[in-house]
């Protein structure tokens, strides 16, 4: 993967970070850089997004390692 698509995650990552959804890297709070950093530096790694939902409202978007490639 490029720097392009890094930042991209990046941006997203901060933009749902700015909403007041809490990001989340193999069960401990993480940050867009923190999270865009693991998914690109270990790219031998597959990571899953899990979205949380409280009554209809993101809160919380998981990131968990499901098998290393």
């Amino acid at each position: 993967m490029n720097n392009t698509n890094r930042m991209q995650l990046f941006l997203e990552l901060q933009n749902i970070e700015q909403r007041g959804i809490a990001l989340w890297l193999e069960g401990l709070p993480s940050d867009p850089c923190g999270i865009a950093d693991a998914l690109f530096v270990n790219e031998e790694n597959a990571y899953m997004r899990d979205y949380i939902y409280d009554k209809g409202v993101l809160k919380e978007l998981r990131f968990d390692r499901v098998c290393d490639m």
